[in-house]
């Protein structure tokens, strides 16, 4: 069985103070705290902002030795696809160069959107885009229900790329609650389950629920299934509003390493 890591999505939010963060620390401390529980922390920030190699050094600085870091792809390669997304590709392979240096980089997350359909133009443009990715580790996110074919996941092992899984709503469209393992790594995200607000809510009252200790303890066997048949399974919780991802992901390492 692989490595089982379990952390959160993001660590810089303001509504965790009193809810994991003491009152008064400095936000430029939180990531050295947040280090003392949890062994990665998911970066969203690149998604926003093209990270530099300068900033992620400091963040490798501000932890332990080996804590880890996965880094979510800037939208420009992944939601925009503009002209210009070759040399964006280009500069995000040299600052995540920084954590993957200093072997700190478990994998880039490659994460598409709902939009992103499985016709062949745009099953070329995943397969130049994981090309000039393919010096980092990398995990595909889909976002709907037409990428879970035995072709894209042969193909994905044979890049020896990973397939993130999502546990997410019961809603038509999304992705399947699979837990295929593809390129070694195993990668599951949870986003909460909330139906109503998934297509109208913004990024946190989308993300804005708590799993239950019934629902956590029903996700235990896909999580050890998935470490089976993986070298390192990633867990990250991105029900990031008000500390909940903070304390599912202390609940379920509770629950799949009772003391």
């Amino acid at each position: 069985m692989g490595e089982i890591l379990i952390a959160t999505s993001g660590y810089s939010y303001d509504d965790w103070r009193g809810e994991f963060y003491p009152d008064e620390l400095p936000k430029e401390e939180f990531l050295r705290y947040y280090a003392l529980f949890f062994p990665f922390v998911e970066l969203n920030f690149s998604y926003y902002a093209m990270p530099s190699a300068r900033g992620l050094s400091g963040m490798v600085g501000r932890t332990p030795d080996g804590f880890l870091f996965t880094l979510k792809a800037h939208r420009s390669i992944t939601h925009e696809g503009g002209p210009g997304w070759r040399d964006d590709a280009l500069a995000f392979v040299r600052a995540a160069g920084a954590l993957a240096d200093a072997r700190r980089l478990a994998a880039v997350l490659v994460q598409l959107p709902f939009s992103f359909h499985h016709t062949p133009e745009n099953r070329t443009y995943l397969a130049d885009v994981l090309d000039a990715l393919s010096p980092l580790p990398l995990a595909v996110e889909f976002r709907n229900n037409e990428w879970g074919g035995q072709r894209v996941l042969e193909e994905l092992d044979r890049r020896g790329v990973g397939l993130v899984a999502v546990d997410r709503p019961d809603l038509p469209g999304l992705p399947n609650q699979a837990d295929a393992v593809t390129g070694g790594l195993g990668y599951l995200r949870f986003h909460g389950r909330n139906a109503q607000s998934w297509w109208t809510g913004d990024n946190v009252s989308r993300y804005d629920y708590l799993y239950s200790d019934d629902e956590l303890e029903s996700c235990v066997p896909r999580v050890r299934r998935m470490a089976k048949a993986a070298k390192t399974l990633i867990v990250a919780f991105n029900n990031h509003a008000k500390g909940k991802a903070v304390k599912n992901a202390t609940r379920l390492k509770e629950l799949l390493f009772p003391a």
